[in-house]
């Protein structure tokens, strides 16, 4: 099971793009299944949010390895894509997040290296 993931949140369209939005929506989990067929990624799962008052409207997140979700990051396609979804999309955010046993390993290095400083 993969210890990394990457974080993909959006908020609300900008207004006049709510079309536009869909567009690049369907055409980013196009690209985020075929990750997930070639083996680039472990899973993916798309959560959309209902209404909060916040500015986070959903988010994907997909699991894999840290170095490869790394490198995706920054091939071109994916930074394409997020492009995109900026002209139509507020709040859009790429982040490194651990799930899994990367957060008991993260925390436990963490404990160590702080360990002499309390």
């Amino acid at each position: 099971m993969s210890e990394s993931a990457l974080f993909i949140g959006w908020g609300d369209p900008y207004p006049g793009k709510a079309i536009a939005s869909l567009e690049v929506f369907e055409e980013a989990v196009a690209y985020w299944e075929s990750l997930r067929a070639a083996g680039e990624v472990e899973s993916v799962e798309t959560v959309l949010l209902g209404y909060h008052g916040g500015d986070l409207s959903g988010f994907t997140l997909l699991r894999g390895d840290g170095e490869t979700l790394g490198r995706l990051r920054m091939t071109p396609e994916f930074q394409r894509l997020t492009w995109r979804a900026s002209t139509c999309l507020a709040n859009i955010g790429v982040v490194p997040a651990l799930v899994d046993a990367g957060i008991s390993d993260t925390l436990t290095a963490y404990r160590e290296a702080i360990a002499d400083l309390d």
